[in-house]
């Protein structure tokens, strides 16, 4: 195998079809389907399940963290160099929808005055970003597991603590005595992994009515106007429950969610600089950032 079949690989998982990618590297489709062709026979197996979108077979996943790997490295070494080529690589990084909508908005705000690398967001729930970094998708990832990914290291960011909410109107509507009906007062929830409402509707034994609503301002959105009760952020509550926006539905009842940073193990600047990013502002804004941190390495793989 050579770089060029490798970074022909890379456009055809991120672009989606060997046409786009021909597109992006500046060749014909031809030329990428030679190369992908010359590296399958090189490694005796299909790295690439055509289709729409084209997917990486498991061979192919192997060879993308690889070639993911080789672009962090050759962009540092152009910069070391000081050529200017390939002068604004992509950082790919995954980040679940709610680290988004609050405390990720600062590391982006610093990535803004960052000349060097363009930076390209994949909103995962953060039960399953991991995933993405096995594959090779993103170099970095805002994740809820501990346990490094093969190659990676971990360290705990701290603790998003989640409060159950409503709008006072939908609170009077479903009140019983000194509680709510749960039962058959409407929950909301982000998308079918999202676990965190039926936690607390485990522990009553009822399952009301749901609806879901796959954004995290949207989400919001729809607490306030009374569609739902759910599990909100407490850092995007802002003034919510000060000037009775929402309802705080019971004390006590609120689940704190651990956030860890999971990144390659790769001697690069971009990547230590946006990993401090990360650090520092995740542990400024989350609870429980003063724990021991995870830092634990993986061997490389």
């Amino acid at each position: 195998m050579n770089f060029e079949q490798l970074r022909a690989l890379a456009a055809i998982i991120d672009e989606g079809t060997f046409e786009a990618a021909a597109d992006l590297l500046r060749i014909s489709p031809s030329a990428v389907s030679q190369r992908i062709k010359a590296l399958e026979r090189s490694v005796g197996q299909v790295v690439v399940r055509r289709g729409a979108p084209c997917t990486p077979t498991e061979a192919g996943v192997v060879l993308l963290r690889t070639a993911r790997q080789v672009q962090v490295l050759e962009a540092e070494t152009w910069s070391a160099l000081g050529t200017g080529a390939a002068s604004r690589p992509v950082t790919p990084v995954a980040v679940n929808a709610d680290s988004l909508a609050t405390w990720f908005v600062a590391v982006l705000r610093e990535a803004a005055g960052w000349p060097d690398t363009t930076v390209k967001l994949h909103v995962e729930d953060q039960d399953h970003s991991s995933k993405l970094l096995s594959r090779g998708d993103v170099v970095g990832a805002v994740t809820g597991s501990p346990t490094p990914v093969n190659g990676c290291r971990v360290e705990r960011l701290g603790s998003m603590r989640y409060l159950p909410v409503a709008a006072p109107a939908l609170v009077e509507r479903y009140r019983t005595g000194s509680g709510v009906d749960w039962g058959a007062m409407p929950v909301l929830e982000f998308n079918a992994k999202d676990a965190l409402q039926d936690e607390v509707l485990r522990a009553r034994g009822v399952s009301p009515p749901r609806h879901t609503i796959p954004s995290s301002e949207a989400f919001l959105a729809a607490l306030r106007a009374g569609l739902g009760w759910g599990m909100i952020p407490e850092l995007q509550l802002g003034a919510d429950l000060d000037d009775g926006s929402l309802t705080l539905l019971e004390d006590g009842a609120h689940r704190d969610v651990a956030l860890y940073w999971q990144v390659w193990t790769l001697d690069a600047e971009r990547l230590d600089r946006i990993s401090e990013s990360v650090r520092r502002l995740g542990r400024q804004a989350l609870r429980d950032a003063g724990r021991k941190s995870l830092d634990a390495d993986a061997a490389p793989g």
